[in-house]
């Protein structure tokens, strides 16, 4: 039985900060970081990777984008403590 992504994450509400910079001038829009995004927030723009305006409401903060990018096209920081997801199951 599959379980609502609702009842497994918790987003803590506070000033997050830009923990995810896609930097476009090494980008070489392989698609890793779409391919392995598990909620979807990357897409191309004008040939290179871009992250969605909203990404800090959906972020799984899993690092899947910046581990897979081997270009260095992504800057990838956990957010800053009190905030970000909290897994309740898993």
């Amino acid at each position: 039985m599959l379980v609502p992504l609702e009842n497994i994450i918790h987003k803590l509400e506070g000033d997050q900060g830009d923990f995810i910079k896609p930097i476009r001038e090494n980008c070489v829009a392989c698609k890793r970081c779409i391919t392995v995004c598990p909620v979807n927030l990357w897409y191309l723009d004008d040939g290179k990777a871009n992250i969605k305006d909203d990404y800090k409401k959906l972020c799984l903060e899993c690092g899947a984008c910046w581990q897979s990018c081997e270009y260095n096209a992504i800057d990838f920081t956990y957010p800053k403590g009190g905030t970000g997801v909290i897994f309740k199951r898993g």
